[in-house]
Order: C-alpha cells, then sequence, then structure tokens
C-alpha cells in the first residue's frame, strides 16, 4: 500500500480493504495489535478528500487504539475501521449489515463500536451480521450503548489531574475552550460546566453551539477561531491533527486535554507544546473511557467495573505525566514509550479470538 510510506508508526499487523458495491460500502479495517486480545476500536463514517487520507487516518487511529487499550489495562488490542461516506444516497442499514458480514469474516480478530458519524442504530445493523460488536441496547445493570458519556467522564477526571499539574488549583477560576459540541463534547461542557470553569466553544454545524450559550452562558467563537481563543484549557473534541506547527503557535492555553483522537498532526508536535511550556496530556490516556465501555460490553463485566476503571483515567494520566518529568521528555513521548513497552513486553494472548460475553 502506497500509504504506509507515509506512516510513521509501527505497521500494523494487518490491514484488510472492505468494498460492496451494491451497498455502498468501500474503506478499511486495520488490525494494529492483537498481541493482548482482538483488536478493537469503532467504525468511523465520514468524508474523506482521498481514499490514501482515509487510509493513513485508519493507520493512526488503529495504532492509538492499541496504545488506549494497553494502558488502560484491558484485555483487547487495537483496530480501526473507516467507512468512505457514499458520495449519493445510500440505504444505512444496508451499509452497515454489509459491514457486519465484513467483520464476521474476520472471525472475532476485530472487535466494532460507535465512533465518529456512527450509532447505536448502525451498530444495531452491524449485530444483525454478526457479535463482534458493543455499543448496543444491553441488560440493565450492565454495560451498553452510546460510549461517549464515559468518555466524557474519563477525560473530565484526567482534566482534573492535568489542572493540578499545570495550575496547582481546580476547574473552578479557568476558561475551557471546547472544540467540537459532539457528544463527547458536549457531555464535557456539562462536567466542566458543574465544576465552576468558564466555556468557548465552536462547531461548524448549526445550533450545537448556541445549545451550550443557552444552557451554560457559553461564549461562541468561529471554529477557526477556537485554537487560539482566550482559554487557560483547550479541549479537542473533533476530529484529529488539529495541533501543528501554526495551530501551536496560536495557541493561548496552556493546557490542552480533550477527548479527540490524534489531535497532534506529528509526533514532533509534541515536543513544540512542551516547548512553549504547554502540558499535553496524550489523547489515548484521557478518552479512554469510550474503549473501556466497550470492554466491559463485549466481555460481560458489571456496570460497577466500568465506573472504576474510568475513575482511574486520572491515576493513569498522573503516572505519565510522572514518567515524563522523571525521563525529561514531552508527555506524549512518555506514554508511547509506556504503551511500547507494554504490549513488548506482554505474553501474546492464547487461543482464538474472546467470544461475546
Amino acid at each position: 500500500m502506497t500509504e504506509m510510506r507515509h506512516f510513521a508508526g509501527t505497521p500494523p499487523e494487518r490491514v484488510v480493504m472492505i468494498e460492496d458495491k451494491s451497498a455502498a460500502l468501500k474503506g478499511v479495517v486495520v488490525l494494529h495489535s492483537t498481541r493482548l486480545g482482538p483488536a478493537a476500536g469503532g467504525c468511523r463514517l465520514w468524508h474523506y478528500p482521498t481514499m490514501e487520507a482515509l487510509h493513513f487516518d485508519a493507520l493512526r487511529l488503529a495504532e492509538g487504539m492499541s496504545y488506549k487499550t494497553a494502558l488502560a489495562d484491558l484485555p483487547l488490542g487495537g483496530g480501526k475501521a473507516v467507512l468512505a461516506m457514499p458520495q449519493r444516497p445510500f440505504d444505512r442499514a444496508r451499509l452497515f449489515e454489509a459491514f457486519g458480514r465484513a467483520i464476521a469474516e474476520l472471525r472475532g480478530e476485530y472487535v466494532t463500536a460507535e465512533d465518529v458519524g456512527t450509532t447505536i442504530a448502525d451498530m444495531a445493523a452491524i449485530r444483525r451480521r454478526t457479535d463482534h460488536v458493543a455499543g448496543v441496547d444491553g441488560v440493565p445493570g450492565r454495560p451498553a450503548g452510546d460510549p461517549s458519556p464515559w468518555t466524557a467522564l474519563g477525560v473530565f477526571r484526567a482534566m482534573e489531574v492535568a489542572v493540578r499539574h499545570r495550575f496547582g488549583g481546580d476547574l473552578g477560576s479557568l476558561t475551557i475552550a471546547v472544540q467540537g459540541l459532539g457528544n463527547v463534547g458536549a457531555r464535557l461542557c456539562a462536567l466542566v460546566h458543574a465544576a465552576g470553569a468558564r466555556l468557548i466553544v465552536a462547531d461548524p454545524r448549526p445550533g450545537l453551539a448556541e445549545a451550550m450559550e443557552a444552557r451554560y452562558g457559553a461564549a461562541i467563537v468561529t471554529p477557526g477561531e477556537i485554537v487560539g481563543a482566550p482559554a487557560d484549557v483547550f479541549a479537542p473534541c473533533a476530529l484529529g491533527a488539529v495541533l501543528d506547527r501554526p495551530a501551536i503557535a496560536s495557541l493561548k492555553a496552556k493546557l490542552v486535554c480533550g477527548g479527540a483522537n490524534n489531535v497532534l498532526a506529528t509526533p514532533e508536535d509534541g515536543d513544540r507544546l512542551a516547548d512553549r511550556g504547554i502540558l499535553y496530556a496524550p489523547d489515548y490516556v484521557v478518552n479512554s473511557g469510550g474503549i473501556i465501555n466497550v470492554a466491559a460490553q463485549y466481555l460481560g463485566w458489571e456496570l460497577a467495573e466500568v465506573e472504576r476503571r474510568v475513575a482511574a483515567t486520572g491515576a493513569r494520566l498522573d503516572r505519565v505525566l510522572a514518567q515524563a518529568q522523571a525521563d525529561g521528555v514531552s508527555p506524549p513521548r512518555a506514554a508511547d514509550h509506556m504503551a511500547r513497552s507494554l504490549l513488548r513486553n506482554s505474553a501474546p494472548r492464547s487461543g482464538r479470538a474472546l467470544s461475546w460475553a
């Protein structure tokens, strides 16, 4: 694949191209690592300018999932499915049922769930063709459904810890700039508002920023202004690669902590943030609440186990930040090293893929 030449991360175990023209399905499943368990990661449905861009995004996202599950101490590997948004009107249920058939052919080596552009209804359509999907309705008292509340809660717990590291206080005296007001971003706004923080928000979709203004008194800026907004904390909760060299130069916030994946455009951008005295809370450390919920549903854990593991997100970030300080490196460098060490030193799983609990 020509896309691999542009990918600077660790190579994946397997890349599976999927296409069903009759269902308007076209995309890729990347199995980055199955060393600790089946490759877990959501299914993203999005517009990409080229298939090369789609493949590159899938590679980066899948690698991030391997590191995320390793640092969250989950018996899962890392993977990702990225599907091209059809250019013509399409039958959504048919597309995702076709995707479900493609997952079934992987025989449990990949477990999918919701991600950007997909919904619980989409997961239900996938479930009609395979059991290797989470994020669908379950039984009372067990984890199920939308993982975004858990992602937002984990980000919030991590933000509390990061704020203490960077500012020596709590959220109550700070201003938080939230980029992206989807399921995770909107819930994060509710949590930081309840903690007493002021909000600055931006989203290109009509009505979302206005809803945060009405509920929480948030100040609204344009999507082009949010990175450089006059805030203490920048919380990216949209798509990735938002912090490149020019964006970092414009940042006024002294802390970056949000729900988006792959926030840094390149690994060197983490060093640029550190050089400017901006603390970066590595995305796959702080936004692991969603995959914890997915793991719990897939593996049959009780809801209390999800609550315990998500509550520990702040403690996991604390360890990463302490390691970064001890090693004299940026937090994303420390997190990458810790995750790679866990994967390298862990015994490979035995037997076939885990089955639905």
